[in-house]
């Protein structure tokens, strides 16, 4: 049985955990299949975001996939720019990011974190070219453009696929985004 729920054209995809007066909305690039299935976001084990987060001490409390909506208590919100389930992020299409960037866009303007964060320069440019209409060089970190109200920072993506940065780095990166959010 699956905890996932389902958008309007009975896709299985992850709940928005959105509340006005968020610190920090993470945003991944999509839901994988296997999270979508367990109805929470970085719920595979071998996704190295749960691990960071903790070591990163953006909560004071160690805490689990299972625990994702609770973290609204403390300010922090999970979503995505596509909500398409895929076993990996390059099984997206053009389309997935036509149809969901905007809709990322109206939910970011609506609730204003005070900031947005995104999983991987994959997601926020996918963003970027579908939910604002333009191509830009992006870089990890707080990035000069902003969503609204909401300041923009990028973390690179936690998933087992993106070996490139260790756990330690990846901790390291939600420390910034502490740091960045304090401001």
């Amino acid at each position: 049985m699956s905890n996932g729920t389902k958008a309007s054209d009975e896709l299985l995809t992850l709940p928005d955990h959105l509340r006005e007066g968020l610190d920090i909305l993470f945003v991944g690039l999509n839901p994988s299949q296997y999270s979508a299935e367990v109805g929470h976001y970085f719920a595979n084990p071998r996704n190295r975001f749960w691990p960071a987060f903790n070591m990163s001490g953006l909560v004071g409390r160690p805490v689990t996939f299972d625990e994702d909506a609770t973290l609204l208590d403390d300010g922090i919100g999970f979503t995505d720019v596509a909500k398409r389930p895929t076993p990996m992020g390059s099984g997206l299409r053009a389309a997935d990011f036509r149809e969901w960037a905007p809709v990322l866009k109206g939910k970011i303007v609506r609730f204003a974190p005070k900031l947005v964060c995104f999983h991987g320069l994959m997601a926020y440019k996918g963003y970027l070219q579908h939910g604002e209409g333009v191509k830009e060089q992006a870089q990890l970190g707080l990035q000069d453009r902003t969503i609204g109200a909401s300041a923009v920072f990028v973390v690179p993506n936690p998933s087992p696929a993106n070996a490139k940065y260790s756990l330690n780095d990846l901790a390291e990166w939600y420390g910034r985004l502490r740091e960045a959010s304090e401001l």
